[in-house]
């Protein structure tokens, strides 16, 4: 039998989630955008999803931004942040030095566009202590951007300590919680942030789906351009099949709740103590 052990790279798409997907496929086949039967049937299957995952995040169904997954919402929350802020005196950008690369590549893109940026170390269990923030934010920050779980060493971050620190000196806040949403209870309120990026093919959903979610009142300007879709913040027809497979793996992770974290830490325990022990 053949285990799998690279969740935190992708996982497999749950049948429930399979099978929601192959419904749209066959039958939601309009133009979310169009006014006729199909049009609105297409956009009703997208405002279903979008609560499924405002319930998972804590959140607003009207915050929810479908993207094509992790990297494009990273780019959008901190591209998209960075342009709406441009006139101002805040140049400055703030991110740790174990981001992801859709975090790391897009500040080295900006840094070449004017923008000065700071990568803040972490300690030796891989947190970034908030008197390590507090040392890199100035009166120029713009945005930190600090991931929730680290997709390698899985250091979870004290993310509602760091945004409150962020908030107090005028910067917006971000978290890429690809690794997190869906494994761990994430409630946006209660981290008290500003921008949250996520993936579906991270909590047994398909590949190439993903949101942003923007806390109400957040500036934000589309990084594409063309149509009003997504409340003019990504422009382009919505992919509906793979928007609908988010939304059930959304509905799934809530169905299973913290069980299905405790069984899984269970599972990790116990391998871990096999392997330590023929050492």
């Amino acid at each position: 039998m053949r285990i799998y052990l690279d969740h935190n790279a992708t996982t497999p798409v749950a049948p429930e989630v399979a099978d929601a997907m192959a419904t749209a496929l066959r039958t939601t086949f309009g133009n979310p955008s169009s006014l006729h039967r199909h049009g609105q049937e297409a956009k009703t299957a997208l405002d279903e999803a979008r609560a499924a995952v405002a319930r998972l995040l804590g959140a607003e169904p009207t915050e929810i931004v479908f993207t094509s997954g992790g990297s494009e919402s990273d780019n959008l929350a901190i591209r998209g942040a960075a342009v709406a802020l441009a006139g101002g005196e805040r140049r400055h950008l703030v991110a740790s030095a174990i981001e992801h690369e859709a975090v790391l590549q897009t500040l080295k893109a900006l840094s070449k566009q004017g923008w000065t940026t700071t990568l803040v170390r972490v300690d030796a269990s891989g947190v970034v202590t908030p008197e390590q923030l507090a040392e890199a934010i100035t009166d120029q920050t713009a945005l930190v951007s600090v991931m929730h779980a680290n997709n390698e060493i899985g250091t979870i971050q004290p993310i509602a300590d760091l945004a409150r620190l962020a908030h107090a000196r005028g910067a917006v806040f971000h978290t890429d919680a690809v690794q997190s949403v869906g494994k761990l209870p994430v409630d946006v309120r209660a981290l008290d942030i500003d921008l949250l990026s996520l993936s579906a093919h991270k909590l047994n959903g398909p590949k190439g789906v993903g949101a942003l979610w923007v806390r109400r009142g957040t500036r934000l300007t589309s990084q594409t351009t063309g149509g009003k879709q997504e409340r003019n913040r990504r422009a382009g027809t919505e992919n509906v099949p793979a928007i609908v497979g988010l939304g059930a793996a959304a509905r799934r992770a809530l169905d299973k709740g913290s069980a299905e974290t405790d069984r899984v830490a269970a599972l990790r325990d116990r391998l871990e103590r096999g392997i330590l022990a023929g050492v």
